[in-house]
């Protein structure tokens, strides 16, 4: 337990000062790689918790995938970060009132929990799965059988919101040859080839 308690608060302290620096460091590339490290520092702790899915989904799609993706579009955008920090001194008594409202409603959650701690008793635990089975494989289970139209819908929604997103940034430019799909499935080999008889002894 020891060396567990030493990881869990390695981790722990590390990814906390890793969210600190996002919020403060002013290169927004450096930002994007303190995210990173608060990423894997955050996968280390499920992997003390025993949840080693949730770590490798934390690895390989938030780091390998949409911080990555973030980092580049970062470095190869010229975002103007002067101007959009230019407004913050107009919206900064909206965003206190807002941190304040988020402050003191943690407070309150965290009041009523150290308040009243039975209440965690009346909290119904789903069924433990069986020892010879693994984490991954329990959770694959329930989400493929009991979970499995919400987890077809989540995927209707990404899916709507890929095309959308797609058709919105997409933007034709006049004078480029594009493909008509229509016009190649509905195109007749008479249209395409021209089948001319030549005599013999004659050239075309």
């Amino acid at each position: 337990m020891i060396v567990a308690d030493a990881f869990f608060y390695l981790f722990a302290t590390v990814c906390v000062g890793a969210g600190l620096m996002v919020i403060s460091a002013r290169n927004p590339v450096h930002a994007v790689l303190f995210l990173i490290l608060a990423f894997v520092n955050s996968a280390g702790l499920f992997i003390l918790l025993g949840a080693e899915f949730l770590a490798l989904i934390l690895i390989v799609v938030y780091v390998g995938a949409v911080a990555v993706l973030f980092l580049f579009v970062v470095m190869m955008l010229d975002v103007d970060f002067a101007e959009l920090r230019a407004g913050f001194i107009a919206y900064l008594p909206v965003g206190a009132l807002i941190g304040i409202v988020l402050l003191i409603e943690l407070i309150l959650v965290l009041g009523a929990w150290v308040i009243t701690p039975e209440v965690a008793a009346h909290v119904t635990t789903p069924t433990p799965p069986p020892a010879e089975v693994s984490n991954t494989q329990a959770l694959g289970q329930v989400l493929y059988t009991k979970y499995v139209y919400f987890f077809e819908a989540a995927g209707i929604v990404l899916l709507i919101a890929m095309i959308g997103a797609i058709v919105l940034t997409l933007h034709h430019k006049e004078g480029v040859k594009r493909q008509n799909i229509a016009d190649q499935v509905a195109r007749r080999p008479e249209d395409a080839i021209e089948v001319r008889h030549v005599e013999p002894g004659q050239g075309l």
